[in-house]
Protein backbone atom coordinates (compact mmCIF):
# COMPACT_ATOMS: atom_id res chain seq x y z
CA UNK A 1 0.00 0.00 0.00
CA UNK A 2 0.99 3.62 -1.29
CA UNK A 3 2.76 5.70 2.01
CA UNK A 4 2.73 9.83 0.97
CA UNK A 5 5.93 11.46 2.43
CA UNK A 6 4.96 14.76 1.28
CA UNK A 7 6.78 16.39 -1.73
CA UNK A 8 8.88 18.84 -2.69
CA UNK A 9 6.44 21.14 -3.88
CA UNK A 10 7.44 23.63 -6.84
CA UNK A 11 6.36 26.87 -7.17
CA UNK A 12 3.12 26.48 -9.37
CA UNK A 13 2.37 23.65 -6.92
CA UNK A 14 3.07 26.15 -4.19
CA UNK A 15 0.93 29.10 -5.66
CA UNK A 16 -2.19 26.03 -6.41
CA UNK A 17 -1.81 25.69 -2.18
CA UNK A 18 -1.65 28.57 -1.23
CA UNK A 19 -4.99 29.71 -3.64
CA UNK A 20 -7.01 26.55 -2.48
CA UNK A 21 -6.45 27.92 1.16
CA UNK A 22 -7.89 31.17 -0.16
CA UNK A 23 -10.25 29.46 -0.92
CA UNK A 24 -11.52 28.26 1.91
CA UNK A 25 -13.19 31.82 2.32
CA UNK A 26 -15.11 31.87 -0.31
CA UNK A 27 -19.11 30.88 -1.07
CA UNK A 28 -20.94 29.94 -3.32
CA UNK A 29 -24.14 27.24 -3.66
CA UNK A 30 -24.27 24.14 -3.21
CA UNK A 31 -27.13 21.61 -2.94
CA UNK A 32 -27.40 21.02 1.24
CA UNK A 33 -25.58 17.76 2.08
CA UNK A 34 -26.95 14.98 4.08
CA UNK A 35 -26.26 15.57 7.81
CA UNK A 36 -25.35 12.29 8.29
CA UNK A 37 -22.92 11.72 5.82
CA UNK A 38 -19.60 12.53 6.38
CA UNK A 39 -17.35 13.15 3.17
CA UNK A 40 -13.74 12.84 3.24
CA UNK A 41 -11.29 14.41 0.42
CA UNK A 42 -8.18 11.94 0.53
CA UNK A 43 -5.94 11.09 -1.84
CA UNK A 44 -6.71 7.25 -1.82
CA UNK A 45 -6.75 6.41 -5.23
CA UNK A 46 -5.16 2.81 -5.33
CA UNK A 47 -8.11 0.54 -4.93
CA UNK A 48 -6.50 -1.23 -1.96
CA UNK A 49 -5.94 2.25 -0.03
CA UNK A 50 -9.44 3.36 -0.63
CA UNK A 51 -11.69 0.18 0.29
CA UNK A 52 -9.04 -0.05 3.70
CA UNK A 53 -9.45 3.28 4.25
CA UNK A 54 -13.75 2.33 3.77
CA UNK A 55 -13.30 -0.63 6.58
CA UNK A 56 -12.41 1.56 9.51
CA UNK A 57 -14.60 4.56 8.28
CA UNK A 58 -17.57 2.02 8.19
CA UNK A 59 -16.86 0.79 11.24
CA UNK A 60 -16.55 4.03 13.21
CA UNK A 61 -19.98 5.68 10.73
CA UNK A 62 -22.00 2.71 11.39
CA UNK A 63 -22.53 2.83 15.19
CA UNK A 64 -23.19 6.62 14.88
CA UNK A 65 -25.79 6.19 12.48
CA UNK A 66 -23.83 7.97 9.80
CA UNK A 67 -21.78 7.29 6.71
CA UNK A 68 -18.36 8.35 5.20
CA UNK A 69 -17.94 8.79 1.61
CA UNK A 70 -14.50 9.13 0.15
CA UNK A 71 -13.56 11.35 -2.67
CA UNK A 72 -10.40 10.29 -3.63
CA UNK A 73 -8.07 11.94 -6.21
CA UNK A 74 -4.28 12.21 -7.28
CA UNK A 75 -2.22 13.49 -4.36
CA UNK A 76 -1.12 16.16 -6.60
CA UNK A 77 -4.30 17.33 -7.28
CA UNK A 78 -5.76 17.31 -3.80
CA UNK A 79 -5.17 21.20 -3.54
CA UNK A 80 -6.49 22.40 -6.58
CA UNK A 81 -9.91 20.01 -5.40
CA UNK A 82 -9.83 21.68 -2.32
CA UNK A 83 -10.38 24.90 -4.45
CA UNK A 84 -12.89 23.93 -6.39
CA UNK A 85 -14.71 22.45 -3.45
CA UNK A 86 -14.10 25.57 -1.67
CA UNK A 87 -15.26 28.00 -4.12
CA UNK A 88 -18.63 26.07 -4.63
CA UNK A 89 -19.32 26.09 -1.16
CA UNK A 90 -19.21 22.45 -0.90
CA UNK A 91 -15.93 21.55 1.20
CA UNK A 92 -15.82 17.77 2.86
CA UNK A 93 -15.94 17.60 6.55
CA UNK A 94 -12.45 15.89 6.64
CA UNK A 95 -9.62 16.98 4.89
CA UNK A 96 -6.93 14.41 4.56
CA UNK A 97 -3.26 16.45 3.59
CA UNK A 98 0.10 15.49 3.80
CA UNK A 99 1.74 16.69 6.29
CA UNK A 100 3.77 19.14 4.73
CA UNK A 101 0.73 20.82 3.17
CA UNK A 102 -0.62 21.28 6.55
CA UNK A 103 0.99 24.86 6.82
CA UNK A 104 -0.73 26.67 3.23
CA UNK A 105 -4.26 25.42 4.68
CA UNK A 106 -3.97 26.61 8.51
CA UNK A 107 -2.05 30.14 7.23
CA UNK A 108 -5.37 31.36 5.67
CA UNK A 109 -7.50 30.47 8.72
CA UNK A 110 -9.46 28.03 6.42
CA UNK A 111 -9.40 24.96 9.23
CA UNK A 112 -10.69 24.08 12.84
CA UNK A 113 -8.12 23.47 15.38
CA UNK A 114 -8.79 20.31 16.35
CA UNK A 115 -10.02 20.59 19.70
CA UNK A 116 -12.39 22.78 18.60
CA UNK A 117 -14.48 19.97 17.18
CA UNK A 118 -14.14 17.57 19.89
CA UNK A 119 -11.30 15.74 18.87
CA UNK A 120 -9.17 14.25 21.68
CA UNK A 121 -5.53 15.38 21.43
CA UNK A 122 -4.06 13.84 24.60
CA UNK A 123 -1.50 10.42 24.11
CA UNK A 124 -0.15 11.26 20.88
CA UNK A 125 3.62 11.39 20.28
CA UNK A 126 4.81 14.74 20.22
CA UNK A 127 6.52 14.21 16.45
CA UNK A 128 2.94 13.39 15.38
CA UNK A 129 1.24 16.64 17.22
CA UNK A 130 3.99 18.70 15.17
CA UNK A 131 3.15 17.13 11.86
CA UNK A 132 -0.49 18.66 11.95
CA UNK A 133 0.18 21.68 13.68
CA UNK A 134 0.96 25.17 12.75
CA UNK A 135 2.40 28.28 14.36
CA UNK A 136 1.67 26.31 17.77
CA UNK A 137 -1.98 25.35 17.74
CA UNK A 138 -2.85 21.59 16.17
CA UNK A 139 -5.09 21.72 13.22
CA UNK A 140 -4.73 18.08 12.11
CA UNK A 141 -4.23 14.19 13.72
CA UNK A 142 -2.38 11.72 12.14
CA UNK A 143 -3.45 8.18 12.89
CA UNK A 144 -0.34 6.62 12.08
CA UNK A 145 2.98 7.75 10.45
CA UNK A 146 6.41 6.52 9.10
CA UNK A 147 9.67 7.36 8.81
CA UNK A 148 13.25 6.25 7.54
CA UNK A 149 15.57 3.17 8.60
CA UNK A 150 18.80 1.42 7.91
CA UNK A 151 17.53 -1.62 6.26
CA UNK A 152 20.45 -4.55 5.55
CA UNK A 153 20.69 -7.88 3.71
CA UNK A 154 21.39 -9.70 7.01
CA UNK A 155 22.72 -12.84 4.73
CA UNK A 156 25.95 -10.16 3.46
CA UNK A 157 26.53 -8.93 7.17
CA UNK A 158 26.65 -12.39 8.34
CA UNK A 159 29.29 -13.10 5.69
CA UNK A 160 31.10 -10.37 6.68
CA UNK A 161 31.20 -11.35 10.14
CA UNK A 162 29.64 -7.58 10.46
CA UNK A 163 27.06 -5.88 12.59
CA UNK A 164 24.21 -3.00 11.25
CA UNK A 165 26.35 0.02 11.59
CA UNK A 166 25.37 2.45 13.86
CA UNK A 167 27.62 5.66 13.02
CA UNK A 168 29.06 7.47 10.07
CA UNK A 169 32.97 6.46 10.64
CA UNK A 170 30.88 2.65 11.07
CA UNK A 171 28.68 3.20 7.61
CA UNK A 172 31.49 4.24 5.78
CA UNK A 173 33.68 1.10 7.16
CA UNK A 174 30.79 -1.35 6.37
CA UNK A 175 29.58 -0.48 3.16
CA UNK A 176 33.19 -0.23 1.68
CA UNK A 177 33.99 -4.00 2.98
CA UNK A 178 30.08 -5.17 2.05
CA UNK A 179 31.46 -3.54 -1.81
CA UNK A 180 31.95 -6.02 -4.17
CA UNK A 181 31.58 -7.22 -7.34
CA UNK A 182 28.19 -6.11 -8.84
CA UNK A 183 27.14 -5.46 -5.64
CA UNK A 184 27.30 -1.52 -3.53
CA UNK A 185 27.48 -1.12 0.03
CA UNK A 186 24.90 1.32 0.10
CA UNK A 187 21.98 2.60 -1.35
CA UNK A 188 20.23 5.64 -1.07
CA UNK A 189 18.07 8.30 -3.13
CA UNK A 190 19.59 11.44 -3.64
CA UNK A 191 17.02 12.69 -7.06
CA UNK A 192 16.42 15.78 -7.18
CA UNK A 193 12.76 15.76 -5.58
CA UNK A 194 10.88 14.67 -2.56
CA UNK A 195 12.64 11.29 -2.19
CA UNK A 196 16.30 13.11 -2.23
CA UNK A 197 15.21 15.63 0.30
CA UNK A 198 13.55 12.76 2.42
CA UNK A 199 16.40 10.86 2.70
CA UNK A 200 18.55 12.99 3.34
CA UNK A 201 17.33 14.75 6.38
CA UNK A 202 18.37 12.02 8.85
CA UNK A 203 21.94 13.35 8.21
CA UNK A 204 21.41 16.84 7.60
CA UNK A 205 19.38 17.09 11.07
CA UNK A 206 21.69 15.04 12.91
CA UNK A 207 24.91 16.56 12.03
CA UNK A 208 23.45 19.86 13.31
CA UNK A 209 21.96 21.50 9.88
CA UNK A 210 19.55 23.48 10.06
CA UNK A 211 16.51 24.38 7.45
CA UNK A 212 16.21 27.81 8.76
CA UNK A 213 19.92 28.14 8.25
CA UNK A 214 21.47 26.32 5.64
CA UNK A 215 24.89 27.38 5.29
CA UNK A 216 25.20 27.22 9.28
CA UNK A 217 28.27 25.08 8.57
CA UNK A 218 26.81 21.88 10.30
CA UNK A 219 25.16 20.63 7.44
CA UNK A 220 28.06 20.32 5.42
CA UNK A 221 29.51 17.38 7.27
CA UNK A 222 26.39 15.17 5.93
CA UNK A 223 26.84 16.22 2.04
CA UNK A 224 30.26 14.87 2.93
CA UNK A 225 29.51 11.72 4.16
CA UNK A 226 27.23 11.43 0.71
CA UNK A 227 29.72 12.13 -1.39
CA UNK A 228 32.74 10.31 0.34
CA UNK A 229 30.12 6.80 -0.44
CA UNK A 230 29.76 7.52 -3.93
CA UNK A 231 33.19 8.93 -4.32
CA UNK A 232 34.57 5.63 -2.49
CA UNK A 233 32.29 3.22 -4.85
CA UNK A 234 30.91 2.38 -1.63
CA UNK A 235 27.48 3.97 -3.16
CA UNK A 236 26.63 3.82 -7.16
CA UNK A 237 26.78 7.63 -8.67
CA UNK A 238 23.24 6.94 -10.01
CA UNK A 239 22.26 7.39 -6.61
CA UNK A 240 21.55 11.37 -7.97
CA UNK A 241 18.64 9.48 -10.35
CA UNK A 242 17.01 6.99 -7.87
CA UNK A 243 13.65 7.39 -6.17
CA UNK A 244 12.67 5.43 -3.11
CA UNK A 245 11.31 2.74 -5.37
CA UNK A 246 14.62 2.50 -7.54
CA UNK A 247 16.68 2.00 -4.13
CA UNK A 248 14.54 -0.67 -3.02
CA UNK A 249 14.71 -2.45 -6.51
CA UNK A 250 18.67 -1.84 -5.82
CA UNK A 251 18.01 -3.94 -2.81
CA UNK A 252 16.14 -6.89 -3.62
CA UNK A 253 18.17 -7.82 -6.39
CA UNK A 254 21.54 -8.10 -4.73
CA UNK A 255 22.42 -5.14 -5.87
CA UNK A 256 22.72 -3.45 -2.36
CA UNK A 257 23.37 -4.78 0.66
CA UNK A 258 22.15 -1.71 2.74
CA UNK A 259 19.84 1.04 2.06
CA UNK A 260 17.84 3.69 3.28
CA UNK A 261 14.15 2.87 3.32
CA UNK A 262 10.84 3.39 5.01
CA UNK A 263 7.93 0.79 6.08
CA UNK A 264 6.08 1.81 3.03
CA UNK A 265 8.52 -0.84 1.25
CA UNK A 266 7.81 -3.62 3.54
CA UNK A 267 4.80 -5.54 1.50
CA UNK A 268 7.20 -5.72 -1.37
CA UNK A 269 10.49 -6.70 0.89
CA UNK A 270 7.94 -9.32 2.41
CA UNK A 271 6.67 -10.97 -0.69
CA UNK A 272 10.12 -11.77 -2.18
CA UNK A 273 12.33 -14.76 -1.31
CA UNK A 274 15.48 -14.10 -2.61
CA UNK A 275 17.20 -11.49 0.40
CA UNK A 276 16.60 -11.92 3.87
CA UNK A 277 16.33 -8.63 5.37
CA UNK A 278 16.06 -6.54 9.02
CA UNK A 279 15.56 -3.05 10.20
CA UNK A 280 18.20 -1.16 11.97
CA UNK A 281 18.37 2.77 12.99
CA UNK A 282 19.84 5.65 11.09
CA UNK A 283 23.56 6.14 11.84
CA UNK A 284 24.21 8.99 13.56
CA UNK A 285 27.68 11.34 13.36
CA UNK A 286 29.07 9.84 17.08
CA UNK A 287 28.08 7.02 19.30
CA UNK A 288 25.48 7.89 21.32
CA UNK A 289 23.34 10.94 19.49
CA UNK A 290 19.83 10.34 18.70
CA UNK A 291 18.80 9.95 14.86
CA UNK A 292 16.90 12.85 13.55
CA UNK A 293 14.86 11.75 10.71
CA UNK A 294 11.97 13.23 8.99
CA UNK A 295 8.37 12.16 10.14
CA UNK A 296 6.20 11.48 7.16
CA UNK A 297 2.45 10.87 6.76
CA UNK A 298 -1.01 12.28 6.36
CA UNK A 299 -2.91 14.31 8.45
CA UNK A 300 -7.35 14.73 8.61
CA UNK A 301 -8.03 18.26 9.15
CA UNK A 302 -11.55 19.53 9.54
CA UNK A 303 -12.15 22.63 7.59
CA UNK A 304 -14.38 25.46 8.32
CA UNK A 305 -17.95 25.04 7.24
CA UNK A 306 -19.48 28.20 8.66
CA UNK A 307 -23.25 27.54 9.87
CA UNK A 308 -22.62 23.98 9.29
CA UNK A 309 -21.54 22.94 13.61
CA UNK A 310 -23.32 19.63 13.01
CA UNK A 311 -21.10 18.67 10.34
CA UNK A 312 -18.03 19.63 12.09
CA UNK A 313 -18.76 17.91 15.16
CA UNK A 314 -19.70 14.60 13.07
CA UNK A 315 -16.11 14.91 11.77
CA UNK A 316 -14.23 15.28 14.88
CA UNK A 317 -16.94 11.79 16.29
CA UNK A 318 -15.32 9.96 13.27
CA UNK A 319 -11.66 10.98 13.86
CA UNK A 320 -12.10 10.11 17.40
CA UNK A 321 -12.99 6.79 16.87
CA UNK A 322 -10.62 6.06 14.17
CA UNK A 323 -7.87 7.47 16.94
CA UNK A 324 -8.62 4.56 19.24
CA UNK A 325 -5.92 2.45 20.30
CA UNK A 326 -7.24 -0.35 19.01
CA UNK A 327 -8.18 1.04 15.51
CA UNK A 328 -5.03 3.14 14.96
CA UNK A 329 -3.11 -0.39 15.78
CA UNK A 330 -5.10 -1.91 13.32
CA UNK A 331 -4.59 0.62 10.77
CA UNK A 332 -0.81 0.24 11.50
CA UNK A 333 -0.92 -3.39 11.04
CA UNK A 334 -2.55 -3.03 7.69
CA UNK A 335 -0.45 -0.12 6.26
CA UNK A 336 2.91 -1.09 7.92
CA UNK A 337 2.74 2.57 9.39
CA UNK A 338 3.74 3.35 13.34
CA UNK A 339 0.71 4.37 15.20
CA UNK A 340 0.70 7.65 16.76
CA UNK A 341 -0.72 7.08 20.06
CA UNK A 342 1.77 5.64 22.77
CA UNK A 343 0.03 3.04 24.12
CA UNK A 344 -1.05 1.62 20.06
CA UNK A 345 2.65 2.02 19.12
CA UNK A 346 4.55 0.36 21.85
CA UNK A 347 2.15 -2.43 21.20
CA UNK A 348 2.85 -2.12 17.36
CA UNK A 349 6.32 -2.84 18.53
CA UNK A 350 5.93 -5.56 20.74
CA UNK A 351 3.75 -7.88 17.95
CA UNK A 352 6.02 -6.42 14.99
CA UNK A 353 9.73 -6.97 16.29
CA UNK A 354 11.31 -7.00 12.72
CA UNK A 355 9.44 -3.20 12.26
CA UNK A 356 10.46 -2.18 15.71
CA UNK A 357 13.35 0.19 14.56
CA UNK A 358 10.36 2.26 12.75
CA UNK A 359 8.33 2.84 15.95
CA UNK A 360 11.35 3.70 17.68
CA UNK A 361 12.55 6.35 15.02
CA UNK A 362 9.46 8.13 14.80
CA UNK A 363 9.79 9.03 18.62
CA UNK A 364 12.85 11.35 17.41
CA UNK A 365 11.63 12.25 14.01
CA UNK A 366 10.51 15.97 13.09
CA UNK A 367 8.12 17.65 10.58
CA UNK A 368 9.66 19.41 8.12
CA UNK A 369 7.65 22.23 8.65
CA UNK A 370 7.54 22.74 12.30
CA UNK A 371 10.05 25.79 12.05
CA UNK A 372 9.82 26.73 8.94
CA UNK A 373 5.70 26.51 7.81
CA UNK A 374 4.93 27.66 4.58
CA UNK A 375 8.47 28.36 3.31
CA UNK A 376 9.34 24.30 3.32
CA UNK A 377 8.58 24.21 -0.48
CA UNK A 378 11.24 26.62 -1.20
CA UNK A 379 13.58 25.31 1.48
CA UNK A 380 13.23 21.38 0.01
CA UNK A 381 13.93 22.84 -3.44
CA UNK A 382 17.61 24.69 -2.34
CA UNK A 383 18.43 21.14 -0.07
CA UNK A 384 17.77 19.14 -3.50
CA UNK A 385 19.95 21.75 -5.55
CA UNK A 386 22.69 21.54 -3.36
CA UNK A 387 23.42 17.50 -2.66
CA UNK A 388 23.20 17.49 -6.44
CA UNK A 389 25.64 19.54 -7.06
CA UNK A 390 27.99 18.19 -4.20
CA UNK A 391 27.47 14.74 -5.66
CA UNK A 392 27.95 15.36 -9.66
CA UNK A 393 31.04 17.56 -8.55
CA UNK A 394 29.92 20.66 -9.00
CA UNK A 395 30.51 22.30 -5.74
CA UNK A 396 31.77 21.70 -2.11
CA UNK A 397 29.64 21.15 0.57
CA UNK A 398 30.22 24.61 1.78
CA UNK A 399 29.37 26.39 -1.32
CA UNK A 400 26.57 24.39 -2.61
CA UNK A 401 24.80 25.60 0.73
CA UNK A 402 25.70 28.57 0.59
CA UNK A 403 23.89 28.75 -2.25
CA UNK A 404 20.99 26.90 -0.92
CA UNK A 405 20.62 29.54 1.80
CA UNK A 406 20.79 32.06 -1.20
CA UNK A 407 18.16 30.38 -2.86
CA UNK A 408 15.82 30.13 0.46
CA UNK A 409 15.78 33.43 1.24
CA UNK A 410 15.67 35.04 -2.34
CA UNK A 411 12.95 37.33 -2.31
CA UNK A 412 12.25 38.00 1.20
Amino acid sequence: MRSRIGRITTPATALTLASAAVAFGLTGCAAEPDPDTVTVLNSATDTAEHEANQDFFDRCAEPLGMKVEQISVPADQVASKALRMASSDSLPDILELDGSELPQFAETDGLRPIEDVGVDTSGFSDSSTSLGSYDGVQYGVARSVNSLALIYNTELLAEAGLEPPTTWDELKTTAAALTEGDTYGMAFSASPNADGVYQFLPFFWSAGGDEAELDNGSGASALQLWKDLVDDGSASRSVVNWNQQDVNDQFISGRAAMMINGPWQVPVLSAQDDVDWAVSTIPVPEAGQDPVPPIGGTVMTVPKNDGHPEREENAGRILNCLNTEENQLAWGERVNNVPTLAGAAETYREENPKLAAFADLVLTARSRTAEVGTRWPVIGDALAGAFQSVLTGRSSPEDALNRAQQQATAGE
